[in-house]
């Protein structure tokens, strides 16, 4: 077949490559029970405050929630000692952005994209030195539950900033096409 050459050069093809991998970064599938009354997820589970579903040892400290309303941005904050957890409600939808900024990493510099929620019930390890964002990109309110490995102090946080579009504002914006 001849396609015209108006749009021929114009055509790209969508990758299909599974996006790269960051050092201690984990994606862990969590079994999402239906039934006809409803579904069921089992989140966390805690034996003296350390999350067993990890493979690194992993201790609670907080259990927080946010709640993002349609068109925010939360990004990019990273912690020197901190890991947190992160899930998303399978009924709900968010982008998530990750980028490695450990210079002693296998993976410095590796920028990750993808979305969590959206019909899959997982949580998300974020290892200290990695940078994180998230963003509702959609039209309602959209919740995140994330445990962290230290407690949030006011007098000396672990919560250092870049701007939102450090790696580009195109990583924000609903994929088209």
């Amino acid at each position: 077949m001849n396609l015209s050459a108006q749009y021929t050069n114009n055509l790209t093809t969508q990758s299909y490559d599974s996006s790269p991998e960051i050092e201690g970064l984990e994606l862990k599938k969590l079994t999402y029970h239906a039934d006809d009354g409803g579904n069921f997820a089992e989140i966390f589970r805690l034996s003296n405050g350390q999350v067993e579903n990890v493979s690194a040892p992993f201790e609670a400290r907080q259990v927080s929630m946010s709640l993002l309303v349609p068109k925010t941005i939360k990004a990019y904050h990273v912690h020197k000692k901190q890991d947190d957890i992160w899930f998303v409600p399978p009924t709900n939808r968010l982008l998530v952005n990750l980028h490695d900024l450990r210079e002693d990493s296998s993976t410095y510099n590796t920028h990750k994209r993808f979305v969590l929620g959206a019909g899959s019930a997982s949580i998300l390890r974020i290892p200290a030195g990695v940078a994180h964002g998230v963003a509702n990109i959609y039209n309602q309110d959209m919740l995140l539950f994330y445990a962290t490995s230290e407690q949030f102090s006011k007098e000396n946080p672990d919560e250092h900033r870049l701007a939102w579009d450090s790696f580009g504002a195109d990583v924000w914006e609903l994929t088209k096409g």
